[in-house]
């Protein structure tokens, strides 16, 4: 039997929610679980309102200094399937993140899979109950079985985190666009890719995934990534793998050269 507690000085884990099961109410990093063994009372009980969990929580303790940080716990590449793996961009309830974590978790019996949201949809930060299993920003983790995830029908882990991180660089950057080339992109356009790939522009305009204008390049040949969509997104239609989302200073109109 567990207990669910609310601490008085915010030293917890959660807010009485867990894996989306909300078994009590606290503020957020006050609440934690702990076996009834471990604890000792002092006066008198006040009454208490109890809920069913849908499933009780079979965590391990984990005991830190606070000026420690734990170790995450060793990730599978795969899951047992091969289906899912680590980087790979999955759909959870409708919201896209990126497979973060997949193995046994102390929470519950069989495997899991930990996803980091791109939005802050999730619970937690990769962590459970004082298990550290991966890190991401608070709010943005969450914990699923396989059959609750779906694909979006990228296979390229490293395709996605090759956009993504250039999504990021189009956030903070403010020195690397070329005057000649924004601003006069449009559909239709014949432009050449990281200067060898020739393709022809689809999109031209705001993406979900980052800040700013991006351009979706219909390539010649199939060295793109995507059929036209991106994060569970349609922004135009090509054949698989001959699809690419790029920033304006990585394109050259074919025509000025």
């Amino acid at each position: 039997e567990w207990v669910g507690l609310e601490l008085m000085d915010g030293k917890g884990v959660h807010d009485g929610n867990v894996l989306g099961v909300p078994y009590f109410e606290c503020p957020a990093g006050k609440g934690v679980f702990a076996p009834a063994a471990q604890l000792s009372g002092s006066g008198a009980a006040p009454a208490i309102t109890t809920r069913a969990p849908a499933a009780t929580p079979r965590a391990v303790a984990v005991t830190a200094r606070e000026d420690e940080e734990l170790e995450t716990l060793p990730s599978r590449e795969k899951t047992a399937d091969g289906s899912f793996w680590l980087g790979l961009e999955v759909v959870w309830k409708g919201k896209q993140g990126i497979v973060r974590y997949i193995g046994d978790v102390r929470f519950a019996a069989g495997e899991w899979i930990g996803v980091e949201m791109l939005e802050a949809k999730g619970v937690h930060d990769g962590s459970v109950l004082g298990v550290p299993y991966f890190k991401c920003s608070p709010g943005r983790g969450i914990f699923a079985q396989p059959s609750l995830l779906q694909t979006t029908g990228t296979t390229d882990s490293a395709a996605v985190q090759a956009t993504l991180r250039q999504a990021e660089d189009s956030s903070t950057s403010t020195a690397r666009v070329v005057p000649r080339v924004v601003g006069t992109l449009r559909a239709g356009q014949r432009v050449t890719w990281t200067g060898k790939h020739t393709g022809t522009v689809r999109y031209v305009g705001p993406v979900k995934f980052a800040t700013g204008e991006f351009v979706g390049v219909e390539l010649d040949e199939p060295f793109g990534y995507y059929d036209g969509s991106f994060m569970g997104e349609s922004y135009f239609k090509c054949e698989p793998s001959k699809g690419i989302f790029s920033q304006a200073s990585m394109l050259r109109d074919m025509a000025s050269m």
